[in-house]
């Protein structure tokens, strides 16, 4: 599903209308979308990547230290 936008002039800065696209995503006004740089050009996301990050770092935490993990849930 490829569909090009059009860049215009915003004020002092470029930008794109995705109005369509992020309904679809389920967002709304005041939303956050991430831009995230792929090899390919860019990705936007609704999922803070630096969050997700941080999620798997204490995953691994978790299983690596189960034992205190048990202990801080007393």
């Amino acid at each position: 599903m490829s569909e090009p936008v059009k860049i215009r002039k915003i004020g002092n800065s470029l930008g794109v209308t995705l109005s369509e696209h992020v309904r679809a995503m389920g967002l709304k006004e005041g939303d956050s979308l991430y831009v995230v740089q792929t090899r390919d050009g860019i990705e936007l996301t609704p999922f803070d990547p630096d969050f997700a990050e941080a999620l798997e770092a204490a995953g691994d935490f978790i299983r690596r230290y189960p034992n205190a993990m048990k202990k801080l849930a007393e």
